[in-house]
C-alpha cells in the first residue's frame, strides 16, 4: 500500500508496520534535502564492513547516524566519542527498527562536546589538587574476606562480580549497596551508598569497596564523573576499586580510586585469589613436601644402617683393641732394636772419627809437616842466595865494564872542577881555575894557566897524561 502523504489524511487508513515505516521514510527523505546538523558524537562504532555508526546529540535530544564506507573513505577526519562535529546528511528512517536516523555524506569537527569539555575541566582540576597521585593511594588486598559493592542490584555488573567470586573464592562475603548507576539522581545515590559502607566499618569491617557498572555511552557513565562522588572516593578510608564501563571507558572515579579495573569481572579477579590456582599450588607444595619427607626418611634410614654397622659387640671391640695392643708392642720392640742399632752404629762412627782425630797423630803429622817445610825453606833460601849471588856477580861485571876507571886504566885522566863536578869541555874552565885529575895510580891537582880552543884533539904526552 502506498499513498500520497503530502496532504493530510481525511479519514483513518489502515497500515501494516512495514507500510507505515516505508511511507514515513519516503516522507522524511522527500521533505528534507541535504542538511547540516551540529552535535556531539557518542557511542561511535566502526563496523568490520567499514561503515560508521554513532549518535549525534546535544543537551536535549539525540539522533542515530550512519555514514557508509563509500562516503567516509573520502574524509581524513574520523570522529571519536565526545567530539563536537558538523554532519552533512540526509534525513531517513531505518525501517528494521523504525528509528529516525541521519545518513551522513560528509563530516567535519566543530569543537569539543560539552560533556567532554566538562569532563576534561574536572579532570584537570582534581589532578592539580593531587587526587590522582600514586603516593596517596592505598594498597588493595588481593585476598579479602568481606567486600563492599556499590552498583545496581539489577545490573549485569553485579552478576559478573558474583559469578567470578563464586568461581574463584566462594567464601568471600559480599555487602551490596544498591544504587542506580545512571540518571540525574545517580551521583547522589552513589555517594550515599559509599557513606553507608563507610559507616559499617565498626560492625562489619570491609577490606575493599568496588564501584561497578557495565559499559555505555559517556552520558550513561556520567554519574561516575561527579565531583562530590570523586572527592568522597579519594577520601574513603577503605581501599577502593573503580570498575566502570568497558576497558576503553574512563571516568573521574577511575583516577581517584586506589586502583582501576577495566571491567567488573576484572575487579572481582583483583580482590580474590584463584581457588583453582591455590589448589594447584597446594598440591604442588604437598608433592614437594612428600618428596622432601621421603628424601629425609631415606637419609635417616641410611644413617641408621651406617650406625648399626659401626655398632659392634664389646667383646669384638676388646679383641680388636688387644690385637692392636699386641701389634703396637711388636712395633715398639722393633723400633727399640732399630734405635739401638742406629745408636751403636753412630757410636762406632764417632769412635772411628775420634781415633782418626787423636792429638798425638795430629802432632806427629804437624812435626812431619814442619820438618818438610823447614827442608823446603832451606832449599829455597839456598836457591835464592845462589841466584842473588849470580845476579850480583853479573851486575858487578857490568858495572866494572862501564866504570870510568877502566878508561883511566887505559891511560886517560878524569878531570874535575874545584867543586868536584866532572869537566867534559874546556869552556868549563877559565884561566886561573883550579881542578884535579884522576889517574890510574892517584890524583893530581892543577891550576889552569891558559885555554886553547880547538876542534881537533890534542896529542897528549904519554909521560904526562894530564
Amino acid at each position: 500500500m502506498s499513498m500520497d502523504l503530502s496532504e493530510p489524511l481525511a479519514q483513518p487508513v489502515d497500515f501494516t508496520v512495514s507500510e507505515l515505516a516505508t511511507d514515513a521514510r519516503r516522507l522524511l527523505e522527500t521533505h528534507f534535502q541535504l542538511i547540516w546538523v551540529t552535535g556531539e558524537v557518542s557511542s561511535f562504532t566502526r563496523a568490520s564492513s567499514g561503515h560508521w555508526y554513532f549518535t549525534l546529540k546535544d543537551d536535549k535530544a539525540q539522533v542515530r547516524c550512519a555514514m557508509f564506507k563509500n562516503r567516509n573513505q573520502f574524509t581524513r577526519y574520523q570522529p571519536k566519542h565526545g567530539d563536537q562535529v558538523r554532519l552533512r546528511a540526509k534525513v531517513s528512517l531505518y525501517e528494521g527498527r523504525g528509528e529516525f536516523q541521519l545518513i551522513g555524506e560528509h563530516i567535519e569537527p566543530a569543537g569539543a562536546g560539552n560533556l567532554q569539555l566538562a569532563f576534561l575541566q574536572l579532570k584537570q582540576k582534581l589532578e592539580a589538587e593531587g587526587l590522582f597521585e600514586q603516593v596517596r593511594k592505598k594498597t588493595v588486598p588481593t585476598a579479602t574476606k568481606r567486600v563492599g559493592v556499590i552498583t545496581s542490584a539489577k545490573g549485569a555488573a553485579l552478576h559478573d562480580i558474583l559469578s567470578v567470586l563464586k568461581r574463584r573464592w566462594p567464601s568471600i562475603e559480599i555487602v551490596l549497596a544498591d544504587s542506580p548507576v545512571q540518571g540525574e539522581d545517580a551521583p547522589r545515590r552513589l555517594l550515599d551508598s559509599l557513606k553507608k559502607l563507610e559507616s559499617l566499618q565498626e560492625t562489619h569491617a570491609l577490606e575493599v569497596v568496588i564501584l561497578a557498572r557495565g559499559g555505555g555511552s559517556m552520558e550513561d557513565l556520567w554519574a561516575f564523573n561527579s565531583e562530590p562522588l570523586a572527592r568522597a572516593v579519594a577520601d574513603c578510608p577503605i581501599p577502593t576499586v573503580s570498575a566502570v564501563g568497558h576497558e576503553t571507558d574512563f571516568t573521574i572515579c577511575d583516577w581517584v580510586a586506589d586502583i582501576r579495573a577495566p571491567t567488573p569481572s576484572a575487579a572481582a579477579e583483583l580482590i580474590s585469589p584463584d581457588q583453582a590456582s591455590l589448589n594447584f599450588d597446594l598440591q604442588k607444595q604437598s608433592r614437594a613436601l612428600t618428596r622432601e619427607y621421603q628424601r629425609s626418611l631415606a637419609e635417616k634410614c641410611a644413617s641408621l644402617k651406617t650406625l648399626q654397622y659401626r655398632l659392634r659387640h664389646p667383646g669384638e671391640l676388646l679383641q680388636q683393641r688387644m690385637q692392636k695392643a699386641d701389634d703396637l708392642e711388636l712395633r715398639l720392640k722393633r723400633a727399640q732394636r732399630s734405635l739401638s742399632e742406629r745408636h751403636a752404629n753412630r757410636l762406632t762412627q764417632l769412635q772411628w772419627q775420634l781415633n782418626a782425630n787423636k792429638p798425638q797423630r795430629a802432632l806427629s803429622m804437624a812435626a812431619s809437616s814442619l820438618e818438610r817445610t823447614s827442608l823446603r825453606l832451606s832449599r829455597a833460601m839456598s836457591s835464592a842466595l845462589s841466584t842473588q849471588q849470580k845476579r850480583h856477580k853479573s851486575c858487578d861485571n857490568l858495572l866494572q865494564a862501564l866504570s870510568p876507571l877502566r878508561t883511566v886504566d887505559r891511560g886517560y885522566a878524569l878531570l874535575r872542577a874545584e867543586d868536584g863536578s866532572v869537566v867534559t869541555s874546556s869552556a868549563q874552565f877559565h884561566t886561573g881555575a883550579r881542578g884535579s885529575a884522576t889517574l890510574k895510580d892517584g890524583n893530581v891537582v892543577f891550576e889552569v894557566t891558559s885555554i886553547a880552543n880547538s876542534t881537533k884533539p890534542l896529542r897528549k904526552d904519554r909521560s904526562n897524561p894530564a
